[in-house]
């Protein structure tokens, strides 16, 4: 794919996603969720940050298709060149405990491609932006610095987990690589952004939960980073799909590392698959 100026919409993905923390934080402290179709939450503040992102998305780029976790999907976007895709609110378990682990997720594909993504965390605003090509950033209360994390080293490796899944094939892969260092974390979007700071090394997802929108933003800052994304197989992860599962988990990892990783917990993965 050739070199792409984002700016524009990079701009607005970043304003997005900070007005619809200010909006989601409106909600914090709140208990009230419903629950959706398998069992996950949803608030007050998944459905008005959603307002805020996909109306502010479709009066800028109105030709531009939104695949949006909680808006209804439309078919139509199958046949879109640029799509948007967006978690309003990455971590919805997290945001009802009050931990702080919940971040706004804004990512656009071109083509099928990932090209840029934007994390933001309304409760350190802290936020994290890449685009393709461009590198990957962190600000900080208005002081902005690359993500250009160091090589991993594969016998001292730490894993960022899930705070509220627990795996006993993730814990199979942990010790297979011998890695004795895990720091729980919620959201897609906050572990990978551990990884391009290089607080992390690798986080392995190996189950069929995860969608596109968990996925898109945080694969390009990673990636932009120095960093590797995959799935639990080695595949790219693929978006714009008809069903937007990531149906065989992610895989990210730091710069160095992700092939002698992928070489341990790919068997690993493939025999728990296998129908017994």
């Amino acid at each position: 794919m050739n070199q792409m100026d984002l700016t524009r919409e990079l701009e607005l993905a970043i304003s997005l996603a900070r007005t619809a923390g200010v909006v989601a934080m409106a909600h914090y402290g709140t208990t009230d969720a419903d629950l959706k179709a398998g069992g996950s939450p949803v608030t007050a503040a998944d459905h008005a940050s959603n307002d805020v992102i996909v109306d502010g998305l479709r009066r800028a780029f109105p030709q531009d298709a939104i695949l949006s976790e909680e808006s209804k999907d439309d078919p139509a976007r199958l046949a879109a060149p640029r799509v948007w895709i967006v978690d309003p609110l990455d971590g919805t378990k997290e945001f009802l405990s009050q931990n702080g682990e919940f971040s706004v997720m804004i990512g656009l594909v071109v083509e099928g491609e990932p090209v840029l993504g934007v994390v933001y965390r309304p409760t350190t605003d802290v936020l994290y932006a890449a685009s393709r090509g461009e590198g990957a950033w962190r600000d900080v209360g208005g002081t902005q610095e690359a993500l250009t994390p160091a090589a991993a080293q594969l016998d001292a490796l730490r894993m960022v987990g899930s705070r509220s899944h627990h795996d006993p094939l993730l814990e199979e892969m942990q010790q297979a690589l011998g890695i004795g260092d895990v720091a729980p974390s919620g959201s897609v979007g906050i572990k990978c952004a551990l990884i391009a700071e290089g607080r992390r090394d690798v986080y392995i997802h190996p189950v069929p939960y995860l969608k596109e929108w968990d996925t898109c933003a945080p694969e390009v800052i990673l990636r932009e980073a120095g960093g590797t994304v995959s799935d639990c197989i080695g595949e790219r992860l693929q978006y714009n799909k008809q069903d937007p599962r990531q149906p065989d988990g992610i895989l990210a990892t730091a710069p160095g590392v992700h092939d002698e990783v992928l070489d341990v917990t790919r068997p690993l993965y493939e025999k728990a698959k296998t129908p017994r």
